[in-house]
């Protein structure tokens, strides 16, 4: 089975780093029962393709089907899993484009979040429900859907159509959104999955439907098909998105939108798994408020020490609840400690670590103290990385409920554009001897941006 991404932004070999696959070279992973193998077709600065071949050895897929027992006997030796994109396609996906999913880049991490002009094809699609479904699923998104169905048999048109199809979906979205949507919605067209669905199944759903099936018409259908049916699994999955649909954000007297609490956890994400890029072990959460980085942090056992620091002793408490480090093992309460603090003193429990990360921070404070805060940060705790994010108030004009002029949150003191940010990070890495990267996160706009932005503070080297 064959699956191509076609991109023609200029250049257009950018895709083989989001992919991290270099287009001059054959890529091979083993799967279960076969291999997946990544090559470009072309690759020039006008036109990329990367194609993704799934060869799946029938004979391993027979002793493995025949292990398990099937209610039909001779299932194992009359399917189609081989020749059709299908679950088998996911794994294949998440196992060859793995960095690329998680929004990971580490030559051009400004790529990850920048919408592309992208072309799926997919050469044979099992559908059960036909073009309409296809067209239910992919143009909610936004996809452009070309479809072309097989006959059951050519030498007997009168039997009609099959339920297999080649299908082309043209959209502009970053591509981890588009992995993301492919990796739950092919299974979705199939109506089957190869494996087990237990609990862990809707982790991943909630992972890879973040940022988009939380608002798509068809969510109840999707994730039905997605947990084969299973009651119980399926009204489990439908509860936590209805739930984080409804969460409000704290303190925040502008009705949130669905967009908004989308890029709460996008902002989180990206902290992680910048984190996560640099290998680093020990992180110091600036701003912690109620935890939400932290519990991500916790998730990763790669980190060995977390610090979570806030002014709000109320918000340290709900953490503490939110976190249950009562119960937790002796050994993970040593990794993570909570402290109360302010970032316009010098603390001498900030040091040490490697990274420091401000999340919508600094906003919340007055401008002239700003350069308390950079003392504080960058010269007195200094830590090799700081990651910092702010709000992009030019993307402002984008919420019908802000009057001009007003701020989003309250309690900001400030809201800075691309060229403010950029510039005072430019000045702070200057002063104290880092280097500074920045990055778009969210949904961008050619006009305005992104609704929010980020900035990457490493240490210059000597």
């Amino acid at each position: 089975m064959l699956l191509t991404i076609t991109t023609t932004r200029y250049p257009a070999t950018d895709l083989g780093y989001l992919l991290h696959k270099h287009p001059a070279k054959l890529h091979t992973f083993p799967l279960t029962a076969g291999e997946v193998h990544v090559f470009y077709p072309e690759a020039t600065e006008e036109r990329c393709t990367a194609a993704l071949l799934l060869d799946l050895d029938p004979v391993r897929l027979t002793r493995k089907s025949a292990a398990g027992g099937n209610d039909f006997a001779l299932e194992q030796y009359v399917n189609d899993r081989p020749y059709v994109a299908s679950s088998f396609m996911s794994a294949a996906l998440s196992q060859a484009y793995s960095s690329a999913m998680n929004a990971r880049c580490k030559d051009k991490p400004e790529l990850v979040e920048l919408p592309l002009p992208l072309e799926v094809n997919l050469s044979v699609l099992p559908v059960n429900g036909g073009e309409t479904l296809l067209r239910t699923l992919f143009e909610p998104l936004g996809y452009e859907v070309s479809v072309q169905s097989f006959p059951l048999d050519t030498q007997y048109q009168e039997w009609g159509q099959s339920r297999y199809y080649q299908v082309a979906l043209k959209n502009t979205l970053p591509l981890w959104m588009l992995l993301s949507q492919l990796y739950v919605l092919i299974p979705v067209c199939d109506n089957d999955k190869h494996y087990f669905i237990g609990n862990h199944e809707i982790e991943k759903l909630m992972e890879k439907g973040r940022g988009w099936l939380d608002n798509h018409p068809a969510k109840e259908l999707i994730v039905r098909r997605y947990m084969k049916h299973l009651g119980p699994l399926t009204r489990q999955a439908l509860g936590l998105i209805m739930r984080e649909e409804a969460e409000p954000e704290v303190n925040d007297e502008i009705p949130v939108p669905v967009e908004k609490i989308r890029l709460h956890d996008l902002r989180l994400q990206t902290v992680r798994d910048l984190l996560l890029e640099h290998q680093v072990t020990s992180v110091a959460d600036l701003g912690c408020g109620e935890g939400k980085l932290l519990r991500l942090l916790m998730n990763k056992p790669v980190f060995t020490r977390i610090l979570g620091m806030d002014v709000s002793y109320r918000a340290l408490e709900i953490a503490r609840d939110k976190l249950k480090l009562e119960r937790l093992s002796e050994r993970q309460q040593q990794r993570l400690t909570l402290i109360q603090g302010s970032l316009l003193y010098k603390d001498k429990r900030l040091s040490g670590f490697e990274a420091a990360t401000l999340v919508e921070v600094i906003e919340h404070l007055d401008p002239p103290r700003l350069a308390i805060l950079e003392k504080v940060v960058f010269e007195y705790a200094r830590p090799s990385m700081v990651i910092v994010t702010t709000v992009n108030a030019e993307f402002n004009i984008k919420y019908e409920s802000l009057t001009p002029g007003a701020f989003r949150h309250n309690d900001h003191r400030f809201e800075w554009t691309r060229p403010e940010f950029e510039a005072w990070a430019t000045t702070i890495a200057d002063r104290f001897g880092y280097t500074v990267t920045f990055r778009p996160l969210g949904e961008w706009d050619d006009a305005v941006g992104a609704p929010s932005q980020l900035a990457l503070f490493i240490i210059a080297a000597a």
